[in-house]
């Protein structure tokens, strides 16, 4: 009986190879559609007043879970365009070959000077084309595809509901008629 069953596979076969081929050959003609929420690569950012927004706080490289971000603090500095003190970022190295794309890094920037983009980074022949030093970080910037979440709006999105309005209280029932005792 399981040779019978050999040529029902067989036949199978045989008409799957007349049938007409639905896969679309490379390099694809179209872009192809991403979710809003795709994201696959990062970017820094620069202030509204032109300067890189990264102050060198170290809290995405604390945040981490795959240990991939490198940042080297550069000490706080007068501004030049406010004139204040803050901090500054001498480099910033993230290893796209380890990132789980968890999103901390972007959640926890007090800045919103890290942020996540839906375009992929070009394919490489070695593992180094995946290290986004800070060059390439900020020049990633100009490629206008950010996601749609910065650090700010995805802890405000985590931020619990107001509660509800408490109701009014009733207002008090009438009071009721006392009984005569029985005098009139």
């Amino acid at each position: 009986m399981s040779w019978l069953a050999s040529f029902d596979n067989l036949a199978v076969n045989v008409l799957n190879l007349f049938r007409p081929k639905n896969t679309e050959k490379l390099p694809w003609v179209e872009k192809r559609d991403r979710s809003s929420r795709y994201r696959a690569s990062f970017a820094l950012v620069h202030n509204e007043h032109g300067e890189e927004a990264c102050i060198g706080c170290k809290m995405c490289e604390k945040i981490c879970p795959s240990d991939i971000i490198s940042v080297v603090p550069g000490g706080r500095k007068e501004s030049p365009a406010t004139g204040k003190k803050r901090g500054y970022c001498d480099d910033f190295i993230l290893d796209l070959n380890a990132c789980i794309v968890c999103e901390l890094c972007v959640q926890v920037c007090p800045e919103d000077a890290i942020l996540m983009l839906n375009v992929q980074e070009p394919p490489g022949y070695n593992r180094e084309d995946l290290v986004l030093t800070m060059d390439k970080l900020y020049e990633n910037e100009k490629l206008d595809a950010t996601t749609w979440g910065t650090g700010t709006k995805l802890v405000d999105m985590q931020k619990p509901a107001p509660p509800p309005p408490k109701p009014e209280p009733a207002a008090p029932p009438p009071p009721a008629p006392e009984p005569d005792g029985g005098t009139t």
